[in-house]
């Protein structure tokens, strides 16, 4: 029987106390937790002290890198060309990855998007794409690097296993010990996997507002900041853009009808939010991989990006063609008088999208795809009574009074001069400041 070098109580205590946790102590953590020595009650009592005391930014990178030699590492390098991947802290409507990916591999850069599913009123990008007939999330490494090499030139699929192995059972402890809302813990774990995700560099869309996981836009700013020192610190090139999330973005909430709408902007169209965030995300991927002048837009508008989509899908099973899933069911919400829609929160229409059928409660429920909400306005735009609001599709009618009831004072009618929005894209952070 080995003697482990370290005791756990001893490294709680220390970050209980308000202390740094050595290196070496940190590190050994990290493994032995991995390895099952070190007990969930333990590394629950240290997330705990972490989420009281904070972390100095050393403490957070050795975690990280530590929770990315848990695992595999993956590399690009054989590729030919330059890598580059965006990551969204998530939000209501957030369907950008996929008009995005296939937008970058337009211009001869690979885009490796390693995503996730949706768990609560956050949509998951994986589950939206399974709303397409045949499509697979699930490839192999082989494939993955197939694809990104050929003429596709951009993937998204599901992380592996061997991602940051750490990471996995560490936030599924977190998920049931409220230390999810953390700073150093949502920043190590978002970076651990995508820097062993082998990308060159990495776009990070961080939200802030109702809808958004860091509400508050000074801790999604410390986030921001946190996450791309991190990303530099580990040789990645990485830039963030801070970005509202107050109001829904787009005009569906779900799984299909995100498809339909992403498909929209890749031929051209689209909400005028949707498209303008994919072109500052694209512009600022396309930056960081060497191509700052590109024309990210005519791509959109003459047809390769769409062109890209097609073969992306296409590449994992899926028929673009195929007609997306569409609920028996509908209820609308219309104006009870006429004004200006004046206050749209995003976080209710998330949860009502949830209840509806488009989200899940625990990581292994199942999404009803064709369940979500079409939204017919947004604030600023002007209303009569009676006119369709919010069009909301289930799979059965029965969910509707619940989901109808997440959506009580969310949305307001007023005068024209009451709406006050912001700017989509807040600010861009560097790692210089």
């Amino acid at each position: 029987m080995s003697i482990e070098p370290f005791d756990a109580v001893d490294v709680i205590k220390a970050k209980r106390d308000g202390g740094a946790v050595p290196e070496p102590a940190l590190r050994w953590l990290v493994d032995a937790y991995t390895r099952g020595y070190v007990s969930d009650a333990q590394m629950a009592s240290f997330a705990m002290a972490v989420f009281q005391r904070g972390m100095q930014r050393d403490e957070i990178r050795v975690l990280t890198d530590a929770m990315i030699a848990s695992g595999e590492r993956m590399s690009f390098a054989s590729l030919g060309k330059n890598t580059v991947d965006k990551h969204s802290t998530g939000g209501v409507g957030d369907k950008i990855t996929l008009p995005l990916a296939p937008l970058v591999a337009v211009f001869g850069v690979a885009v490796p998007q390693l995503s996730g599913r949706g768990l609560g009123h956050t949509g998951g990008t994986l589950d939206k794409l399974e709303s397409i007939a045949g499509w697979r999330a699930d490839l192999s490494n082989d494939e993955i690097m197939a694809q990104l090499a050929g003429d596709v030139g951009a993937v998204i699929c599901a992380a592996g296993a061997g991602l940051a192995p750490a990471d996995k059972k560490l936030y599924a402890l977190r998920d049931v010990t409220a230390t999810v809302d953390c700073i150093p813990l949502i920043a190590s774990s978002i970076m651990s996997k995508k820097i062993a995700e082998g990308t060159d560099a990495l776009v990070l869309d961080v939200k802030f507002g109702s809808g958004a996981f860091m509400q508050n836009v000074d801790h999604a700013r410390e986030l921001a900041r946190t996450m791309v020192q991190l990303g530099t610190d580990s040789g990645v090139a990485t830039t963030a853009l801070l970005t509202d999330m107050n109001v829904p973005l787009g005009l569906t909430i779900g799984n299909a009808n995100e498809v339909r709408e992403s498909v929209e902007v890749l031929a051209g169209g689209g909400p005028a939010d949707v498209r303008e965030l994919t072109v500052a995300l694209a512009r600022e991927m396309l930056a960081l991989a060497g191509q700052p002048d590109v024309d990210v837009e005519r791509a959109l508008d003459d047809g390769r990006a769409m062109d890209s989509w097609r073969r992306m899908i296409e590449a994992q099973d899926g028929d673009p063609d195929a007609p997306l899933p569409v609920a028996p069911e509908t209820h609308t919400i219309t104006a009870p008088a006429s004004g200006t829609l004046t206050r749209m929160e995003a976080l209710p229409f998330g949860i009502a999208a949830w209840r509806l059928g488009a989200g899940r409660a625990r990581a292994e429920d199942l999404v009803v795809h064709s369940a979500g909400i079409d939204l017919h306005v947004k604030p600023g735009d002007t209303v009569q009574a009676g006119q369709p609001l919010f069009t909301l599709a289930a799979e059965d009618a029965a969910r509707f009074d619940r989901a109808v009831e997440a959506l009580e004072g969310a949305w307001e009618i007023g005068a024209a001069d009451k709406v006050t929005r912001g700017p989509l894209v807040l600010e861009r952070i560097t790692a210089e400041g």
